[in-house]
């Protein structure tokens, strides 16, 4: 049935209008004044509420199947749909198998079916050896491949050194496709590491870990794949970006005419280091969460373009692997070198960053650029998602911009309901979000909302054409 929500504040590509989107099946037919709608057309008043695109997050752990008591398919989508994604982007590592063969993505696509209440699309993975699975990876619908130069907690999705790299590298540039990296080496971890410990550090202390993972590790990193770009002219994405001491040479990359982009997330954008107490294991994530200082210079390279995109990074586990509490003998709690780095926020990110945003006179326009759009084309999605336009999806949210509320372990919705933004008072409530034309999440002022649509999610899987 043809309907239609009103706003004031809708979020276009051409600016903040006054107007209504018209909802013709899953698609956007029109984005016109409401005076103009037709008289039979249904339409929903919005009020103030802003009408946003539906967020697109491209780096999402889900872990199903395999570690499904981390994080699984319904309750990453519940979670994502309570924080107005409508289209989230899955990891190859963690879940069981890992997505580096075409046999282990069928197998995940199985895992997912019927069980998603957004739609979603599955990375692939470039590990050691693997070079000759990425371009049939690729023809089997994987949107880009996802690598790590360092361990990444899960061993069987290996590191990629340079040589490996090099060998992954002209299958990655048949497709077309983006290679998503993790940028830290190890030499520089490794020697940080040696030395906090024959100095006896304290691991319950955050500066400990926080100097267990320094800057140079980063840099050497972003360094030697801006060398790989330039020989091989790759589309190169950096993953979640921690160090600030990294954007003159993004920026210079940059004008370069590197293809090169840049993601960062929503601890490095709200947190500060000099605000972890010790043993706060629950701000634990790689690279680390650094200064204020730090902070600012993120933000700053956002509002100037050279970091494209925010995602979550979304990477849950149980609370035991935390060390929350001790769960056997001679077990420490607290301790930041034994307890697993991630931070779970789909249900919170876009509060998290529209009270950021508030502190720094930065727009609904701009997040919306940040939060949707610019994934949507990391993703090769731009065409069906990430805006408010004629034509594309009608997947959209709701942001009620002058509430607050406090973070509270219900409004979380994902598995395990930890959170290191727990007791925390935020701007801004995701009041609805539609997926495809059709209601999946709902808030009133009180309660933690309601999920009143079927399991209507679905798999992007794209079409490769190798060169």
């Amino acid at each position: 049935m043809v309907h239609a929500l009103h706003s004031r504040r809708v979020i276009t590509p051409q600016g903040l209008r006054d107007a209504a989107v018209v909802i013709d099946g899953d698609c956007i037919a029109a984005i016109k004044p409401a005076s103009e709608l037709a008289s039979d057309i249904p339409v929903e008043d919005l009020g103030d509420f802003a009408l946003l695109p539906g967020l697109v997050d491209t780096h999402v752990h889900i872990n199903e199947p395999g570690r499904t008591e981390w994080e699984g398919f319904a309750t990453a989508t519940r979670a994502a749909a309570a924080g107005g994604f409508t289209t989230i982007v899955d990891m190859p590592l963690n879940c069981l198998p890992e997505t580096t063969d075409v046999d282990a993505l069928e197998t995940k696509r199985k895992a997912a079916r019927g069980q998603c209440l957004v739609d979603y699309a599955l990375w692939g993975g470039a590990v050691d050896g693997n070079q000759h699975e990425l371009e049939p990876l690729a023809l089997a619908g994987v949107p880009g491949f996802k690598s790590f130069l360092i361990y990444p907690g899960c061993d069987g999705f290996t590191a990629i050194d340079r040589a490996n790299l090099e060998l992954a590298l002209p299958h990655i540039v048949r497709t077309g496709l983006p290679l998503l990296v993790h940028a830290e080496l190890e030499p520089s971890i490794n020697t940080a590491v040696a030395h906090l410990n024959s100095s006896g550090a304290d691991w319950h202390r955050y500066a400990t870990y926080l100097a267990s993972r320094p800057d140079e590790a980063e840099l050497e990193a972003i360094e030697m794949l801006l060398e790989l770009c330039r020989t091989y002219r790759f589309r190169l994405h950096i993953v979640h970006l921690s160090t600030a001491k990294a954007l003159p040479m993004l920026a210079a990359a940059r004008r370069e005419g590197l293809p090169v982009t840049v993601e960062t997330c929503p601890h490095y954008l709200h947190c500060a280091a000099e605000e972890i107490a010790d043993g706060a294991t629950l701000f634990k994530c790689a690279p680390p969460i650094r200064s204020a200082a730090n902070r600012e210079a993120l933000w700053e390279a956002l509002s100037e373009g050279t970091i494209d995109l925010i995602v979550t990074d979304h990477s849950p586990c149980p609370p035991a692997m935390k060390r929350l509490e001790a769960t056997q003998l001679g077990e420490e709690t607290g301790r930041f070198d034994e307890a697993w780095g991630g931070i779970a926020s789909l249900s919170i990110a876009l509060p998290l960053l529209w009270t950021e945003c508030e502190r720094r006179g930065l727009s609904l326009l701009q997040l919306a650029e940040w939060t949707s759009a610019a994934p949507a084309r990391l993703a090769g999605l731009s065409t069906e998602v990430g805006s408010i336009e004629p034509g594309k999806h009608a997947n959209l949210v709701a942001f009620d911009t002058s509430a607050s509320f406090t973070v509270v372990p219900e409004l979380l919705h994902y598995r395990h309901a930890i959170s290191p933004y727990m007791g925390e008072t935020l701007r801004g409530v995701v009041r609805s979000t539609w997926l495809r034309g059709e209601r999946v999440f709902e808030r009133s002022h009180s309660g933690p909302g309601a999920f009143p649509a079927a399991l209507r999610g679905r798999e992007y899987s794209l079409s490769c054409s190798l060169t």
